[in-house]
């Protein structure tokens, strides 16, 4: 059976959201455990992965799981107000990317450019601690409505 081009655009939504939420799960995990080792060296080289992995991952992913998922509901001739787990999925979804990029991105752009003069001194600063604190806090917050809308994505029950 050939795939139709409505088959393509959920294959692209799913892959997008798989890149999303793979990616943002894994590089909490081990950008706590670096932070933790209070070695510059690993602090700074981890956090130079979070900043390329969100470019390659992240953004790739949120480009997919939109661009795929508005294909696959025009395709499909979803009511994209009507069916209420369309219209609560992309609230949150919005939600979730007002989180990262009015909290997230300034904190992680602040965290990149501390980690490139730590590295050298070997001294981690009390406003980089803080701030990856502020950024795993409110990275979790931000995941929430992203597994909210995960579930609605599968579920559709309202």
């Amino acid at each position: 059976m050939t795939p139709t081009l409505y088959d393509i655009c959920k294959f692209l939504h799913i892959t997008g959201i798989i890149m999303l939420m793979g990616n943002i799960t894994a590089t909490a995990i081990w950008k706590f455990f670096a932070d933790r080792t209070g070695d510059a060296r690993v602090v700074g080289f981890a956090q130079r992965l979070v900043t390329y992995t969100d470019w390659m991952l992240t953004l790739w992913g949120v480009v997919l799981t939109i661009g795929g998922g508005y294909g696959a509901a025009w395709l499909g001739r979803y009511d994209l107000v009507g069916d209420r787990w369309l219209l609560w999925s992309q609230g949150l979804f919005l939600v979730a990317g007002l989180i990262w990029l009015g909290l997230l991105v300034p904190i992680q752009i602040r965290q990149a450019r501390a980690a490139r003069a730590f590295e050298g001194t070997g001294v981690i600063p009390e406003a980089y601690r803080r701030d990856s604190r502020r950024w795993i806090v409110w990275g979790l917050v931000a995941t929430l409505p992203l597994i909210a809308v995960t579930w609605l994505m599968v579920a559709k029950p309202v």
